[in-house]
């Protein structure tokens, strides 16, 4: 999956490479990968409907050949059709109770900035 990878925020000074280190949930960088797994789970699921973070409940971030996100994500249902090809952002979670839908996922998302590209190694979702 090769993807434009854009405002990836340089890792903190202290970080040593190797070592996985907690990152505060609300950094672009984090939201960001958190985004793709979603486009990964959403690729892979053969719902009618897209799914769209909810919440991230944990992020750790590891410096190696690029920035290593290790995340556990809440994602919701949407009501917007997967054929339909909507951009997440428009899409609102689902209101009718009996197409509700949580699941919690666990993404590992592998970002190189400088090349552009993305890789999803791990996308648990249950």
């Amino acid at each position: 999956c090769v993807v434009s990878v854009t405002n990836v925020p340089p890792p903190h000074s202290t970080i040593r490479p190797g070592f996985p280190v907690p990152v505060n949930t609300n950094n672009p960088g984090v939201r960001k990968a958190a985004r793709f797994g979603v486009y990964r789970y959403n690729n892979s699921s053969n719902d009618l409907f897209l799914f769209k973070e909810s919440q991230i409940e944990k992020a750790m971030v590891q410096i190696v050949r690029g920035l290593k996100y290790m995340l556990h994500v809440e994602i919701k249902r949407t009501v917007c059709e997967k054929r339909d090809h909507f951009s997440l952002d428009s899409c609102h979670f689902q209101r009718k109770k009996n197409l509700q839908l949580m699941l919690r996922c666990y993404f590992e998302v592998w970002i190189t900035p400088w090349t552009h590209k993305v890789h999803i190694p791990v996308a648990h979702c249950h």
